[in-house]
């Protein structure tokens, strides 16, 4: 393997792994929010209408 493919798998298993760990953050803020009681949400998730 030439020393760009050497690079190129590098940057492709590095962009890989951080694309998946954000998904998974993602996803685990997603679950955990659901678990916050309406009162107790931020103004980003309540469903109240802005004025």
């Amino acid at each position: 393997m030439t020393h760009l493919g050497y690079l190129l798998v590098g940057w492709g298993v590095s962009l890989l792994v951080v694309g998946l760990y954000s998904l998974s953050l993602v996803r685990r803020g997603r679950r955990l929010a659901e678990r916050v009681p309406a009162e107790r949400r931020r103004w980003m998730t309540s469903e109240t209408p802005s004025k």
